[in-house]
């Protein structure tokens, strides 16, 4: 017994918190069960008390003297539980704190062993050793984007210039459409119908018909 609580193998101080809160959890249900036996037994003595009050004075006396005992008893069961539930809320805290630590111990070694790996001159040899990369990478996407056998264009350069030619081409029709002269005749003059000219047809008109006839048949 000495042995398992001020010696023993590490397995068994380990098992030790969570055997002690077993062991006070079942110790204190013993006593909430004594306790609840006592109170019966009180209440059982009163009321014989009241029961031969009258009738018979030393039996009423002795159970007054048993309840009274009784209820001394129960005072120190109630006691003792109090003293229990104290010390085994204090080694569940401590238990858990416990636990928390080891949790928090093996957390700092596993950040120990991953940052052993490396360290801050590391991280920033390997950041510009990316930023390198991904410049050149940059470039060559570049260079694999231009056209091939024609010198690079710039297309914005393209676009302004393709603006001012229109520009241009506008403003020349807006000037033409301003410099063209308009007689002041043209613009009295009323607008008549077209009349058909009727005129006979010249000998000079028939001898031009009948030479295009003839060189017809002749195939000239």
């Amino acid at each position: 017994m000495w042995n398992y609580l001020f010696g023993g193998n590490n397995k068994q101080k380990k098992e030790l918190p969570k055997k002690a809160i077993v062991e006070l959890r079942e110790h204190i249900q013993m006593l909430h069960k004594k306790r609840s036996h006592l109170e019966s037994q009180i209440a059982d003595q009163d009321a014989l008390a009241r029961k031969h009050i009258s009738t018979n004075k030393a039996l009423a006396k002795n159970a007054l003297k048993r309840k009274k005992g009784y209820e001394t008893n129960l005072m120190k069961i109630e006691n003792q539980i109090d003293t229990l539930e104290t010390q085994l809320t204090s080694i569940e805290g401590a238990n858990l704190n416990l636990e928390t630590m080891k949790a928090m111990k093996q957390g700092a070694q596993a950040m120990k062993q991953i940052h052993g790996e490396y360290d801050v001159d590391k991280v920033e040899s390997t950041m510009d050793d990316i930023r390198e990369q991904v410049e050149l990478a940059d470039e060559i996407s570049d260079a694999i984007s231009r056209p091939v056998g024609t010198e690079y264009v710039d297309e914005d350069e393209l676009d302004e210039e393709l603006a001012m030619l229109q520009e241009e081409e506008q403003q020349e029709k807006k000037q033409k459409v301003v410099s063209k002269p308009v007689s002041s005749a043209e613009e009295e003059l009323p607008n008549f119908p077209a009349v058909a000219n009727n005129k006979p047809a010249t000998e000079d008109d028939e001898d031009e018909e009948q030479l295009k006839a003839l060189q017809a048949e002749m195939g000239l």
